[in-house]
């Protein structure tokens, strides 16, 4: 996991969805955006586990994203685009792979039915005021249905009745798609269907009613009309009966131990995963843990003890390397962290890592002897992912170094851009072309930041 910053730019729609390491935290600004997770292992999971329902539903894998987003509530959604947003509550509360790929299947029924960027349910509720649609929501979901209806201006009900029902027809449409994929895939539904009881057992737990004015005001089908809805398609599929795929179940149950031990606090994690278990899952997790507690000697020897199982596993060496770098010892962790590398094809998350540790060390002759390779990694791994801003920026760390100083803030503009730091970007792209020259692929790329920059910049002075 190596520490990153970038903006998620997509805002959840109202009423949307589910109502309910290399890992690196990339930050947002308040309100326009939520953080994200991102991971090797965990993108190659999500990845492998939607792939198929992908095919299923008639899109490219290569042009759909599953986004991790650092929430712990249960839920997911899609704001736009070929992109389905989990949060890592959501992880956190399913029991398999299986049920993932469940809520996987019912996003891409969004996505397929574009439901993220149709605005015609809106637009029949006419003016209602964003705070009275949320507290009304909010009410009658607590049980209130009268107090919910009392926030409406007068004439407003049936605006609202029309813009719920129509948000419910898009819910009941992306799970009869959902279940469509899921056969098209030849994966059972039984995922699916446990993790709707799972969320009827939180609407118990928690009191809300499913009474018919609660159902109005819902933009949700009830929980129980959904079960048995796809119970009964699910089971006539002949999926059903189907096992979940063990290896992908295996996978999916690491990620989310490793998921957990770097979110929870470090108590939590030794609760949940005790010394007594050895297995995967329960040493991932408590690395992480031992590792935010500045254990180094437990932490290594987590590592160690998983490494000694799978010598070769990428992710086990990406661990060790990066628990070694953020633990003030880079050069320890260019070993691991190099073999990482080179074992996932310089997958672009990990290759950062490495060139990050490549330029971290105290020694200033081992580190400009270090220089030509942390280049040549980060240029390799801006190639695949260039929206990694943790990336450019130690890449603009090698130009500064070197006394490339116009490349060092072109690469500073593509950081600041990614972060949602316009006036950033701005600044540092006109530095850019002004050493540049003029028609290099560089200067053109600097000229057009800056002009998303201004772009932007605009809009921001326009909503003020």
């Amino acid at each position: 996991m190596a520490k990153q910053v970038a903006l998620l730019n997509s805002l959840r729609r109202f009423g949307r969805d589910l109502a309910v390491a290399g890992l690196c935290l990339l930050g947002a600004t308040p309100a326009a955006a939520q953080s994200i997770l991102r991971d090797a292992e965990t993108e190659a999971l999500l990845r492998d586990m939607s792939a198929p329902l992908v095919k299923a539903a008639g899109l490219d894998p290569k042009n759909v994203d599953i986004v991790l987003v650092n929430d712990p509530s249960i839920n997911a959604f899609v704001a736009g685009g070929q992109a389905v947003y989990v949060h890592s509550g959501l992880i956190n509360e399913a029991s398999s792979a299986n049920e993932v790929q469940g809520v996987i299947a019912h996003e891409l029924g969004h996505v397929v039915g574009g439901h993220a960027i149709d605005d015609r349910g809106a637009k029949m509720a006419g003016n209602i005021s964003i705070l009275s649609l949320i507290l009304g929501a909010a009410a009658a979901a607590a049980g209130a249905g009268a107090a919910g209806m009392g926030v409406f201006m007068a004439g407003q009900q049936a605006a609202m009745g029309k813009y719920l029902a129509y948000t419910r027809g898009e819910e009941e449409a992306a799970d009869a798609a959902g279940a469509q994929f899921l056969s098209g895939a030849g994966i059972s539904g039984r995922g699916s269907v446990e993790f709707f009881h799972k969320l009827l057992n939180l609407e118990n737990r928690y009191g809300m009613t499913r009474s018919d004015e609660a159902a109005f005001y819902s933009t949700h089908p009830m929980t129980n009309d959904r079960i048995s809805y796809l119970q009964d398609i699910y089971t006539k599929d002949p999926a059903w009966n189907r096992p979940n795929d063990p290896a992908l179940e295996e996978r999916f149950q690491r990620v989310k131990a490793k998921l957990f031990g770097y979110l929870a606090e470090p108590p939590m994690t030794y609760q949940t995963y005790p010394d007594y278990l050895t297995g995967t899952g329960a040493r991932y997790a408590r690395a992480y843990a031992y590792h935010k507690e500045g254990f180094l000697d437990k932490a290594t020897a987590e590592t160690d003890a998983l490494l000694a199982s799978a010598p070769n596993d990428p992710y086990f060496l990406e661990l060790k390397g990066q628990i070694l770098l953020e633990s003030g010892k880079p050069a320890l962790a260019l070993d691991p962290l190099r073999r990482a590398t080179q074992l996932t094809g310089n997958q672009p998350l990990i290759a950062t890592s490495f060139g990050h540790a490549l330029l971290a060390s105290d020694d200033s002759a081992a580190t400009t002897a270090h220089m030509a390779e942390a280049q040549k990694v980060l240029r390799a791994a801006l190639s695949k992912d260039r929206e990694n801003p943790f990336a450019w920026y130690v890449l603009g760390m090698i130009y500064a170094k070197s006394g490339d100083l116009p490349r060092a803030r072109l690469a500073s503009a593509e950081q600041a851009s990614l972060s949602g730091n316009w006036g950033g970007a701005l600044q540092n792209a006109n530095a850019a072309k002004a050493g540049l020259p003029v028609g290099s692929p560089d200067a053109i790329r600097a000229e057009d930041i800056a002009m998303e920059a201004k772009s932007a910049l605009a809009k921001m002075n326009k909503r003020r």
